[in-house]
């Protein structure tokens, strides 16, 4: 694979002549909408056409995570780029009974087994409100009645649908029940494994053990680690919805998570986050009453085409971005493209990680998958 940025004067057929490919592949697999246009500054990845092996030879674990409404044609697409797709979500009331998508996620579980990946059953504890409440992780975990109960039911829930795993993504934890989530995670582990399932555990960014938040403070790395087949390091939303506009993930700080996040978990246990989304911000930010809209990444593209701007790119991020103005309101778009997840997927080769989780799979970006396969052999086994 070729990764292209467009020049003045470029367009889809120019380029397709210089390197001797036909427009409709490049408009196929850069899904580049009719009429065709580019923006300046834009990454297209380019097929090189000769069938080479990966670039770094060595197997990759790729999961991500689909709500129970993706679009069928959406799911279909990337399930031969996935080992594990983990469904979102089961809940849990504070008295430790499962709460099961709103939807019917048996389609998934189906859909995941059919093409050889491992369906994975997440849970996290939303609230009424669909935010993550701390304190059903402390009703439920430190009441013996309702964490037994609740490590029974994602059993038995996993076994009866099909499940090959169970992902724990607790955010938020508090710092007093630390040690109880550690003892849960390990508890929940041992039910899964005796069974033959596997446990995955979602790990906020920490950079340091003691690294003060309520987002870090209730998470031992270590002991997470150690209990989890493998964890995933949720290495975006340093930029975020109610944030001032800035990278969602950039490579200068995941870099940082990764150099601390390797002392305490093997690095064949690590699975990198990889945002598959943008945010458009407008300006000037103002905190507290701003707020950011989320697009997909191929949408992000697409509308800096149709508002005739140049795509920039942040060399110490590795993130595209760029602003414009809309009805006298300026804007500000942080995204990916195939250039930022090569720089991702360099790093995960350079730390000799499990591979990488996708947050999430409801917008399909085919380049980035095209590139995945170009740079790694697909694993279906941990």
């Amino acid at each position: 694979m070729n990764i292209y940025v467009v020049q003045a004067g470029d367009s889809v057929s120019s380029i397709a002549a210089a390197f001797g490919l036909s427009p409709e592949e490049i408009i196929y697999l850069n899904q580049v909408a009719e009429p065709y246009g580019l923006a300046l500054g834009q990454a297209l990845l380019l097929p090189t056409g000769g069938g080479e092996g990966a670039i770094f030879e060595r197997p990759f674990f790729s999961f991500g995570y689909a709500y129970p409404f993706i679009d069928e044609s959406v799911l279909q697409e990337s399930l031969p780029y996935l080992s594990g797709l983990a469904v979102f979500s089961y809940g849990f009331s504070a008295e430790g009974e499962l709460v099961p998508p709103q939807l019917p996620d048996e389609p998934l579980v189906a859909a995941a087994l059919a093409a050889g990946s491992r369906p994975i059953l997440t849970l996290t504890p939303f609230g009424p409100d669909g935010n993550f409440n701390n304190y059903l992780v402390s009703a439920a975990l430190n009441d013996a009645a309702a964490r037994q109960r609740l490590l029974a039911e994602l059993l038995a829930t996993a076994q009866a649908k099909g499940y090959l795993g169970v992902d724990v993504d607790f955010e938020y934890i508090l710092p007093e029940d630390r040690q109880a989530f550690s003892a849960f995670v390990q508890e929940l582990a041992n039910l899964l494994h005796i069974q033959g399932l596997t446990l995955s555990v979602a790990l906020a960014p920490k950079t340091y053990a003691e690294q003060p938040g309520l987002l870090y403070e209730g998470q031992d790395y270590a002991a997470l680690g150690a209990a989890a087949d493998y964890v995933l390091l949720m290495t975006y939303e340093w930029g975020y919805t109610y944030s001032e506009p800035m990278p969602i993930a950039p490579l200068n700080w995941v870099r940082r998570v990764l150099e601390y996040a390797v002392q305490e978990i093997p690095p064949d246990k690590i699975t990198l986050g990889i945002p598959n989304y943008a945010y458009d911000w407008t300006l000037p930010y103002v905190r507290g009453e701003s707020r950011a809209r989320t697009l997909g990444v191929v949408d992000a593209m697409q509308q800096a085409i149709d508002v005739g701007v140049e795509i920039l790119f942040d060399e110490v991020a590795q993130t595209p971005y760029y602003n414009y103005v809309q009805d006298g309101q300026e804007h500000q778009v942080w995204f990916e493209d195939v250039r930022s997840l090569a720089a991702r997927f360099q790093l995960i080769n350079e730390f000799g990680l499990l591979g990488g989780g996708w947050w999430q799979l409801m917008r399909l970006f085919r380049a980035g998958w095209r590139l995945l396969i170009g740079s790694f052999y697909i694993t279906k086994n941990l």
